[in-house]
């Protein structure tokens, strides 16, 4: 008897049926949607926005379309340096209009994430992205000719040259196209109520001299979405150490205040970068002289809903000062009520 194979077993069962289904169906939406002036990576983040598609399924569906359905060129590298100027880099690829062009970057936190390098919000994304991690390029066109092969080569070369750091020329035929990034216009339901709140705060004002009490009406808002959902992970915020050293009890400081947010944030992590490396375990960061007065530590925090960022940066610049004593009250299992 033969056996089944394993491709299928996941299909057994009522769970893995549905998502492979919703897997598919979604995959098919972006392949509706995706054309010369919607970048697919634009169109994923804004689905995930919208809790349209999961994160995870990037990768795969990356995969599928680019380079199974639409054969493009990919190329893949840990970079070994990063940008410091994203977006100078955001405004010469925006030149490249003869070719499609994607980034996916397999993000420490996040896991692989996709960016227009066309599209502006991209640069703080870009500058975020730390050296050695790996970063794919993808370019192609809806076109086989060996002029179009050409652009995509030379394409995905530059751009992997530009992410690193480096400079880099493309020559004409890759700057005259149809591939552009342009902003989603507002659809024209959405001016009408601007427009009908605007007439009525003013009829709104109005009453207001008279004394007559009347509701302010509600008026709806369209945001463009980042590339990257704000809410999944926040800027890289620096500290710098203004203790002589970053001792013991400077690490004590900051492990209680990051058990404090966690407290009152189970939800969202804090992570903490150093010399553009991941910190995993902060106890590391206590060297004797190996982080001194001056140095820079940096860290983000990830997840939906982010909150007291400012708070939690202005509590770790105390914790890296001389200051750091007041974060050291009761015993090291005592989880503070600082936010």
């Amino acid at each position: 008897m033969a056996e089944p194979s394993s491709f299928y077993t996941r299909l057994a069962n009522r769970k893995g049926f549905n998502t492979s289904v919703r897997h598919i169906t979604s995959t098919l939406d972006v392949l509706d949607s995706i054309s010369k002036t919607k970048n697919i990576a634009d169109l994923i983040n804004s689905m995930i926005i919208d809790k349209e598609f999961e994160a995870e399924q990037t990768l795969s569906t990356i995969n599928m379309l680019l380079v199974e359905k639409g054969g493009y060129t990919a190329i893949s590298s840990n970079i070994p340096e990063v940008t410091t100027d994203a977006e100078l880099l955001v405004k010469e690829v925006a030149r490249w209009k003869a070719v499609d062009i994607v980034i996916g970057y397999h993000h420490p936190d996040l896991g692989f994430i996709v960016i227009n390098p066309k599209n502006p919000e991209s640069a703080p994304v870009i500058a975020g992205f730390r050296k050695n991690e790996l970063v794919v390029v993808y370019a192609g066109t809806d076109s086989t000719t060996a002029t179009t092969e050409q652009n995509t080569k030379v394409a995905v070369s530059s751009l992997m040259q530009l992410l690193s750091g480096k400079k880099a020329a493309v020559p004409a035929s890759v700057l005259s196209g149809s591939y552009a990034f342009k902003v989603e216009k507002k659809p024209a339901a959405v001016k009408k109520t601007v427009a009908k709140a605007r007439t009525s705060k003013k009829a709104t004002m109005a009453s207001a001299t008279s004394k007559t009490s009347v509701a302010e009406p509600t008026v709806a808002v369209v945001a463009v979405p980042s590339p990257i959902s704000a809410s999944r992970m926040s800027s890289l915020v620096s500290i710098v150490v203004s203790n002589e050293l970053f001792h013991n009890g400077n690490v004590e400081a900051w492990k209680r205040i990051i058990r404090s947010y966690n407290a009152k944030y189970p939800n969202l992590k804090v992570h903490i970068y150093y010399d553009g490396e991941r910190i995993v375990d902060i106890n590391t960061l206590f060297k004797w002289g190996k982080v001194k007065h001056g140095s820079c530590i940096q860290f983000c925090v990830s997840g939906e809903n982010i909150q007291d960022l400012a708070k939690l940066s202005r509590y770790f610049r105390q914790g890296a000062s001389p200051q750091f004593e007041a974060f050291l009250h009761g015993s090291p299992d005592t989880v503070m009520n600082l936010f």
